[in-house]
């Protein structure tokens, strides 16, 4: 999708505008060191381009634009917690509106900041009080953090994830390093498995590492490497869809698998985050080309 396309609706400053889309609003970044687009449905960065680069965030040609659903492709924001913990599947974050807070800029990038607080309907869901924080730091690197704020009069447990796919050239050509040996299998019924210091493509992979590096670098074929540096997590996952899969899914396209890889900086469900009243916690990816 070509969000420069989408007409404004609002002017916050010359780098960042307001314009819609199926009645979503999605506040787009045109700045000299970046381009990047935030549906405000799902606090959810749709798109990132730094100066000079292909784009380094994934986003489905098939992804459906509805409030009721979440957006295939971008970075997701799983909340409060991860997978089918419970319904819906990732938590209601993604699938809830967020608020702008501010925006600041200077000639190094962009910063958005969302919120997202309880209300009636996600007390329905988890009967929790609580305030987050979404930030986005948009220059030649992209910083997202989301911070998490006990505004309950209980203590509550949480796990998540920032959900990150990533635009490679070819899946088959694609190597994953630093993600740590150690990891869960999904598509062997979360067996513990031990593997090596290089992940190659070759069939699905939908694995939990729960000892990564801090840093998990991707080697996108031979045009750049990307580096993903997470912090506040406790485990990497690392998915592809392969093509039964992405067959399977009306919002990917059959081939869709081909490009695509999800390195996500999360809080696994096994070691659940829990905040005493008052206290936060600060989920972190920073995302970084390099040639």
């Amino acid at each position: 999708m070509d969000f420069n396309t989408l007409p404004t609706v609002a002017a916050l400053s010359d780098a960042v505008t307001i314009c819609e889309y199926q009645g979503i609003k999605i506040v787009r970044i045109n700045h000299a060191q970046a381009e990047a687009a935030i549906s405000l449905h799902g606090g959810h960065l749709v798109w990132f381009k730094p100066k000079g680069e292909d784009d380094v965030i994934w986003l489905s040609e098939k992804a459906e634009f509805d409030t009721t659903k979440a957006i295939r492709g971008g970075i997701p924001v799983c909340w409060p917690w991860f997978g089918k913990a419970a319904a819906p599947s990732h938590g209601f974050a993604r699938n809830s509106e967020w608020t702008l807070y501010e925006h600041r800029e200077n000639d190094n990038g962009v910063i958005i900041a969302l919120t997202l607080c309880d209300s009636d309907a996600t007390r329905a869901v988890w009967p929790y009080k609580f305030s987050n924080m979404l930030t986005f730091e948009i220059g030649t690197e992209l910083t997202v953090s989301l911070t998490s704020t006990n505004s309950d009069d209980n203590a509550w447990s949480y796990s998540g994830a920032l959900h990150t796919y990533f635009n490679v050239e070819s899946i088959r050509e694609t190597t994953i390093t630093q993600m740590g040996s150690e990891y869960q299998d999904s598509t062997q019924s979360d067996q513990i498995c031990q593997g090596g210091d290089k992940l190659t493509f070759q069939c699905e992979v939908d694995r939990v590492y729960t000892q990564p590096e801090s840093t998990v670098l991707i080697a996108d074929g031979s045009r750049r490497q990307i580096a993903v540096t997470n912090s506040g997590h406790n485990a990497a996952v690392i998915w592809n869809p392969w093509q039964a899969l992405s067959q399977s899914m009306a919002d990917m396209a059959d081939d869709s698998f081909e490009t695509m890889v999800c390195v996500e900086s999360t809080i696994h469900n096994s070691q659940s985050i829990t905040l005493a009243p008052g206290e936060s916690h600060t989920l972190t990816t920073q995302i970084q080309v390099k040639r």
